[in-house]
């Protein structure tokens, strides 16, 4: 099975350390979700990868072998901020990138004519990058990623402002390019969509690992969450004061309350009572949201 492997990535900009010993490995065959806050070092290990930033120490390998040119060839990148040319056609776009990854002209303008249709925009062929809204931009950086067929995967905010088409469409394309072997690596500040997308996160902050794995185990693993809501009361002022219970969120009165070992629910349940109706009353898993919070508590 392909494997992207990090071992131990420094790198420092004057006294700022962007990559502090950061270890990790991305598998093929599922949707990796890379995850952390601002300035945390997604993107400096991103570029790592495609050996856009020199490193001080550390090794990117692939398939347990030293990355190098031959097998960025193999790579695909979509970034952040916008990485084509937005005078240029978007078909003779994706043919020259295709070309650049050594295809022949009529298989790179094959494939760029069917990716634009999978990604919804195989009319815009024709047209300038520029003259696309922010959303078929997005797709056609995606298209250039994937134009030249490659086993990895590597995208910075993918997400960011597209409507829920939108992310539907590219998740969707996402998923289906892991199960059919693609090594792939998805940063995004958006949890919600990550959570649906992803089957497992690695968490950074500082450059460092915080925490790994998958999105099932992290959801299910730390102490109880427990969501109640009472009518009237739209922010939870109940469990305010109640021993054993921190309040993980509180939204349009529905409150995730956080139960310690050996707090009886059953008092919980009495306290909401005690406060007014209660419309709901329900355990849950910990959202991704919360795992991130926690993690970097």
């Amino acid at each position: 099975m392909a494997l992207l492997e990090l071992e131990g990535l420094t790198r420092r900009f004057g006294l700022l350390t962007a990559l502090d010993h950061l270890s990790f490995s991305v598998p093929a065959g599922q949707v990796v979700g890379f995850l952390g806050p601002n300035g945390a070092g997604k993107t400096t290990t991103m570029r790592a990868v495609f050996g856009l930033t020199d490193l001080d120490a550390g090794t990117v390998k692939w398939n347990g072998t030293p990355v190098g040119a031959t097998q960025r060839r193999r790579f695909g990148y979509m970034p952040e901020e916008r990485g084509l040319y937005p005078s240029m056609l978007v078909g003779e776009q994706l043919e020259y990138l295709g070309r650049l990854h050594g295809m022949s002209g009529a298989d790179a303008r094959a494939a760029s004519r069917t990716w634009l249709d999978r990604l919804g925009v195989a009319d815009r062929y024709g047209s300038k990058v520029e003259a696309l809204s922010h959303g078929n931009q997005q797709r056609v950086q995606l298209a250039a990623a994937l134009v030249h067929g490659p086993e990895l995967l590597v995208l910075d905010e993918p997400l960011a402002g597209l409507d829920p088409a939108g992310i539907e469409a590219i998740g969707d394309v996402l998923v289906e390019q892991a199960r059919s072997g693609c090594c792939v690596l998805l940063s995004s500040h958006q949890l919600d969509q990550v959570e649906d997308l992803c089957e497992s996160v690695t968490v950074i902050d500082h450059g460092r690992l915080i925490v790994s794995g998958r999105v099932d185990d992290l959801a299910t693993a730390g102490a109880r969450r427990l969501v109640v809501r009472v009518e009237g009361d739209r922010e939870a002022a109940w469990a305010r004061d109640l021993a054993g219970v921190i309040i993980s969120e509180v939204a349009a009165g529905e409150a995730r309350l956080v139960i310690n070992e050996g707090i009886d629910s059953d008092a919980v349940l009495q306290a909401a009572m005690a406060a007014g109706r209660v419309t709901e009353f329900v355990f849950q898993r910990r959202r991704l949201s919360e795992v991130f919070r926690e993690a970097l508590a």
